[in-house]
């Protein structure tokens, strides 16, 4: 079996456990507390996928079937008291592929799912007052799937990523949610043999503090408003890696009429460089509006995230498949930065979810032709555990930006109790 991510807040997870044995023999009777450790909830996963990359470039296609399984166990509630453990495994179970991570001299396009057994969560928790408390390795997300944008658990790749960290967040006000985590290591999803750059056996060492704070008692709409402060350990001095994100966001929701309803969403966030880092500010915008009607979802989206040939703002933490194309071509910002025009149309058909986007790109420095791109999935939901999907993403480089034309196609069935 492969080794497990190194453990640091795990360690420290372990010895709170360990100490529970060693309270007096009446608490260990409790019948609470007996009752909360072997009454709680068992969860169980399994996403079966097909993944097929063309490039049109000197890598080999490649295609590969992996299947991602996960069990959990939470427990009851003492007091307040909780845990939560869930290990997870990726097996490649055939195709014509690279192993992922990648020997020096690349063969085959990418596809970032490696093998590998590993603790994806485990942490102690507490529920009490209007607080929620974790303590230990968890999956950190603070808006709903998709909308990842600069904190997220990587989701769409089957080893997702999480944090070893101490999260809080206080919902004691009515209509305001105030949030903070301290992190001290990423779990990439990377898994454990890549070393590179920041990242060591798939982890990277952070010292970082994020805060978020969301109101939803205004009629006009949800405000968001954050600040994540990135320190990477292990980087050099003057680098561009740590950095602070400063950001507010406005989306809400207001009928037209009983069939049709105006949709908006107005963000922005600026970027600088924080404890060692070194980078020149760079700013942040979306600009979103449109329509709702009869379970139908149509809207333009307007992103920049600047970049001045040498800085760019980046998100290194979200889960950035869902932006700027699936064809991951933009995982990470361009130097020039990057202008991303966007319509989304979502809705039902046959009982399926259908989601289509096409996207036109443009370097944010020189307003160079970056591209455009189609992506468009369909996934239905069987008896509220069973899931099936198909999607697709075809990327159009252009000469002047550079780049090569991308294909990806995925079809993936899913189960979950």
């Amino acid at each position: 079996m492969p080794k497990l991510k190194k453990l640091t807040l795990m360690s420290l997870l372990s010895t709170g456990l360990g100490s529970v044995s060693l309270l007096p023999g009446t608490v260990m009777a409790d019948d609470s507390f007996y009752d909360a450790l072997t009454a709680g909830k068992v969860s169980f996963s399994a996403r079966l996928r097909y993944e097929s990359v063309e490039q049109d470039n000197a890598l080999k296609d490649a295609d590969a079937v992996t299947l991602r399984t996960t069990l959990g166990y939470k427990t009851g509630d003492f007091h307040g008291f909780g845990a939560f453990l869930e290990l997870e495994d990726v097996s490649d179970l055939g195709g014509d592929y690279e192993e992922y991570p990648q020997t020096a001299v690349k063969k085959y396009s990418v596809i970032a799912d490696p093998n590998g057994t590993e603790v994806n969560q485990a942490y102690l928790s507490y529920n009490g007052y209007g607080t929620e408390v974790k303590l230990g390795r968890q999956e950190l997300t603070y808006r709903e799937a998709p909308f990842h944008r600069f904190i997220g658990n990587v989701l769409w790749r089957q080893n997702h990523q999480s944090f070893d960290a101490v999260s809080l967040s206080n919902s004691s006000i009515k209509d305001l949610k105030l949030s903070y985590a301290y992190i001290n290591k990423v779990n990439t999803i990377f898994g454990n043999d890549l070393t590179a750059g920041l990242i060591d056996d798939g982890v990277i060492d952070m010292d970082s503090h994020l805060f978020n704070v969301q109101y939803s008692g205004w009629s006009v709409g949800k405000l968001e408003a954050y600040s994540y402060l990135l320190d990477y350990e292990d980087a050099a001095d003057n680098n561009a890696n740590s950095t602070a994100t400063y950001g507010l966001r406005l989306s809400g929701a207001k009928p037209v009429n009983e069939n049709l309803s105006a949709v908006y969403t107005a963000e922005y966030a600026t970027q600088d460089e924080y404890a060692d880092g070194k980078m020149d500010p760079q700013d942040y915008y979306l600009l979103e509006l449109g329509g709702k009607y009869e379970g139908w979802l149509a809207k333009l989206s307007y992103e920049v995230q600047e970049g001045d040939g040498t800085y760019s703002f980046k998100t290194p933490l979200g889960t950035n498949h869902a932006f700027q194309g699936w064809a991951d071509v933009f995982l990470t910002t361009p130097n020039q930065g990057l202008k991303d025009t966007y319509f989304t149309v979502v809705g039902n058909v046959a009982g399926a979810k259908l989601i289509a986007v096409y996207h036109d790109f443009e370097t944010d420095k020189d307003s160079l032709d970056a591209g455009n791109e189609f992506d468009v999935m369909l996934q239905k939901t069987f008896m509220q555990h069973y899931t099936l999907g198909i999607s697709y993403a075809d990327y159009n480089a252009d000469k002047e930006f550079g780049g090569a034309d991308t294909d990806k196609f995925w079809l993936y069935g899913q189960l979950n109790f």
